[in-house]
């Protein structure tokens, strides 16, 4: 099985690209509003048929097309995009239980063991081309 979609628009760097908010007189780093705004675009393009919570390890390839040479080579966003999406949900005080939210092409980025990703550059169609297929890992080595 090979699950293969493009994703319009230009990822960000979720690295380089973080911002740091105070909270509750605490600092943390978040998403910038760029990568923030690709993440929410990315999941509404996500086809429904590639929605199937792939089990297992996965080999991932990315053409990544950015407008210009500028940008950093930075699969992670796209990455977590694939994930399921969950949500903490109170069902008593103290009690969480987590709910899923929006099922992904696999369950969890950590399951990509073989990773291709590609830069290039189209300036007037800035995307990202996405395929994930399942692999065989051998357990005796």
């Amino acid at each position: 099985m090979k699950i293969t979609f493009t994703i319009l628009g230009e990822a960000a760097s979720k690295a380089n690209s973080r911002r740091h908010v105070t909270t509750n007189g605490k600092s943390r780093s978040i998403k910038s509003d760029k990568a923030l705004g690709f993440e929410r675009d990315a999941l509404r393009q996500i086809p429904p048929a590639a929605r199937v919570r792939l089990e297992g390890p996965v080999c991932v390839t990315l053409h990544m097309y950015y407008a210009s040479e500028r940008p950093d080579l930075d699969e992670s966003l796209v990455l977590d995009v694939l994930q399921d999406r969950w949500k903490d949900v109170y069902t008593a005080p103290g009690v969480k239980s987590r709910q899923l939210i929006q099922a992904g092409v696999y369950r969890n980025d950590r399951q990509a063991r073989e990773k291709h990703i590609y830069h290039h550059v189209d300036r007037s169609n800035p995307r990202v081309e996405v395929e994930v297929c399942p692999i065989n890992i051998d357990k005796r080595h």
